[in-house]
């Protein structure tokens, strides 16, 4: 497995705008990213704004992420 970045919320919030997810809401420290696809499924990730993420949770944001976005294109953005 490769190693993970050390990733703050910002940083994950701007990965994912790249494929297409933008800030539908806030609540606290937490904001809710959300996409529509070609066919009106809505794609909704949850990712805490924190200066600086533990591996173990970025990790979880990027398997949450890989059910919509190619594995192999966020490998390289998450990890080394």
């Amino acid at each position: 497995m490769p190693k993970p970045r050390h990733l703050s919320g910002d940083e994950i919030i701007a990965i994912l705008s790249k494929f297409g997810f933008s800030v539908h809401s806030q609540r606290g420290s937490h904001v809710k990213l959300r996409r529509l696809t070609s066919e009106g499924v809505k794609q909704t990730l949850t990712i805490p704004r924190h200066k600086e993420l533990d591996p173990g949770t970025a990790h979880a944001i990027f398997r949450q992420s890989s059910r919509y976005i190619p594995e192999d294109q966020l490998l390289p953005l998450f990890f080394f």
